[in-house]
C-alpha cells in the first residue's frame, strides 16, 4: 500500500486511514505479558521500544499460558524450534523477532478481547476452524504477517457485523 504525502503550508499527511489499529492501553500488555516490566505502554512508541528491547522467556511463557498456546504454537509462531525456547533460561531476554512476534500476538488478542467482549470468546475462536480460513483455524495463520493480517481484518468485518 503506498502513502500519498500532499505538501501543503502545514505539511499536512493524507494516509489510509485502514493501516491504523487503535492503540493498545498498557493494561491488557502488562497483562498479557506477566507482568513483565518493560510491558507497560501508552503508546505506539512504548510497542516498538518493548520489542526493541525485548523481554524475559517467562513473560513469553506468561503470554503463551494466558492466550492458551502450548510450547509448539508459540515456537511456530514466533519462527524458532521448540528445543531452542526451551533452553534460554526463565531471565534471558527474548532477542528482537522474537519479542517483535509475540507484541504482535499480544496486540492480536488484546483487539480480539475487545471486539469479541472476553479473552475467552476469543480464544475460543482463535482455535475453531472457519470457512473464511479455508477450514482452518485462525490461530494456524499466526507463522506469518500476511497470517496476522487476515486475522485482524476478519476482526474488523466481526466488530462491524460483516460475516462472510
Amino acid at each position: 500500500m503506498s502513502y500519498k504525502i500532499k505538501h501543503t503550508a502545514k505539511n499536512e499527511v493524507n494516509e489510509p486511514m485502514a493501516m491504523y489499529i487503535t492503540q493498545v492501553s498498557s493494561t491488557p500488555f502488562y497483562n498479557l505479558l506477566g507482568g513483565a516490566k518493560a510491558a507497560t505502554t501508552s503508546s505506539d512508541f512504548d510497542i516498538i521500544k518493548l520489542a526493541r528491547q525485548g523481554f524475559p522467556k517467562k513473560a513469553l511463557l506468561a503470554l503463551a499460558k494466558k492466550i492458551s498456546l502450548n510450547i509448539q504454537e508459540l515456537a511456530s509462531i514466533l519462527h524458532i524450534s521448540e528445543r531452542t525456547l526451551q533452553r534460554y533460561e526463565d531471565d534471558a531476554i527474548i532477542k528482537t523477532e522474537y519479542a517483535e512476534k509475540a507484541v504482535e500476538l499480544v496486540r492480536l488478542y488484546t483487539r480480539g478481547e475487545e471486539v469479541f467482549g472476553s479473552i475467552d470468546k476469543f480464544k475460543l475462536w482463535m482455535k475453531t476452524p472457519g470457512l473464511i480460513f479455508n477450514g482452518e483455524a485462525p490461530v494456524t495463520f499466526l507463522d506469518t504477517s500476511a497470517g496476522f493480517d487476515m486475522v485482524f481484518k476478519e476482526l474488523g468485518r466481526i466488530e462491524h457485523g460483516v460475516f462472510a
